[in-house]
């Protein structure tokens, strides 16, 4: 049970990304980093973007609505399959959930969704985790 005179919304900070979550401050099992993200979404947009194009030639909006449409489906199902994108896996990364075992199906299809209304990712919290891994209950660690 909380002690009653600390005031709520008292907790110290961290000192390190991921130390709330209970992982290594650095090395296999740590919070990844912003650079290895980017990179790793920059990995995923160019793989979804020149499937698109193979695909088919599209107008310019119709080639992005596909370019998103595939960068989705390759979150959702690479997710649960390989423990993360294929940007993810390159970069030496995983998506893992916070308590544990496997993923599952729910928690990639809703880190995906939010994931591709961009807001949620670019909203983080003081573990570098996105909105979008906070409501999956995930976490994007170095593997």
């Amino acid at each position: 049970m909380p002690d009653p005179s600390t005031p709520t919304g008292d907790i110290p900070p961290s000192t390190y990304p991921g130390e709330r979550l209970g992982l290594p401050e650095e090395g296999i099992g740590s919070v990844g980093r912003v650079g290895r993200r980017i990179a790793a979404l920059m990995i995923d947009w160019l793989i979804a973007n020149v499937i698109a194009l193979l695909v088919g030639p599209y107008a310019s909006t119709a080639q992005s609505w596909a370019t998103l449409g595939i960068f989705a489906l390759m979150q959702i199902l690479f997710i649960p399959t390989i423990g993360g994108s294929v940007g993810h896996r390159l970069l030496g990364m995983r998506v893992v959930p916070i308590r544990g075992g496997w993923i599952g199906l729910w928690r990639p299809v809703v880190r995906t969704l939010l994931l591709v209304v961009v807001v949620p990712a670019l909203v983080w919290d003081s573990d570098q985790r996105g909105f979008h891994d906070k409501v999956a209950g995930t976490v994007l660690i170095r593997a």
